[in-house]
């Protein structure tokens, strides 16, 4: 299938397209300024991929968690693409994302969700896909689910800003720590193409942002 795939939940424009089996991506850090910068990035590798925007068959997103803004404009240009070419859209989880080029059965990933908190989630690999062991919560590091079991491999920028939190909660669980992993689109877009290719697609309307938390900041009040 001809697929493109938008990951912005973090500070990277992540962007993945596939053309006749083959996958090529893009990923830069930009800061706040995916919304400038993502169609033309997006049109840029369309054209190293020798494909046109009518040439694509579907549009995955990375869903969220992650920053509010980031996960609205995944979503936003999934949907502007899919709903102007009739074709589906699928979102995929972000933590989920984070997992899947791990190389490891068993993941804790966990995102940075600020205020204090992680967005993680706990996933075990099942054959050629993930099976969530813990769904995705944001909650402060000292409340992160403890998976049973050992030999879990934690990665995202969550274990960057509380690392030493995550380390006292986790415990002999944790084997070991990839601190700077984030989601890519490449992983969105191998985690979305089994799933498009079985019909998993939804209409654009559809396509919904996954924000876990309803709060993007605290209070004056609640910051002491």
């Amino acid at each position: 299938m001809n697929l493109i795939a938008i990951e912005t939940s973090t500070e990277r424009l992540s962007l993945a397209a596939s053309a006749g089996g083959r996958v090529r991506e893009s990923t830069r850090v930009v800061g706040q300024r995916h919304a400038e910068l993502v169609l033309d990035a997006l049109d840029a590798l369309l054209a190293e991929a020798g494909l046109d925007r009518r040439d694509l068959e579907g549009v995955a997103f990375g869903a969220g968690p992650g920053s509010f803004t980031g996960v609205r404009i995944a979503a936003g240009v999934a949907q502007g693409l899919a709903f102007g070419l009739g074709i589906p859209v699928l979102g995929v989880s972000t933590l989920e994302a984070l997992a899947e080029p791990a190389g490891a059965p068993r993941v804790i990933a966990c995102l940075d969700a600020r205020m204090g908190e992680v967005y993680c989630a706990a996933y075990e690999r099942s054959g050629e896909a993930w099976t969530a062991v813990a769904e995705p919560v944001v909650c402060p590091p000292e409340d992160v689910a403890v998976p049973a079991g050992r030999g879990w491999l934690g990665r995202g920028s969550g274990f960057a800003a509380y690392g030493d939190a995550l380390r006292a909660r986790l415990g002999d669980a944790l084997a070991a720590i990839e601190a700077e992993a984030f989601p890519t689109a490449a992983a969105v877009l191998r985690l979305a193409t089994p799933r498009l290719a079985a019909g998993a697609g939804v209409d654009p309307a559809d396509a919904q942002p996954v924000y876990v938390r309803d709060k993007v900041a605290l209070k004056t009040s609640e910051r002491g």
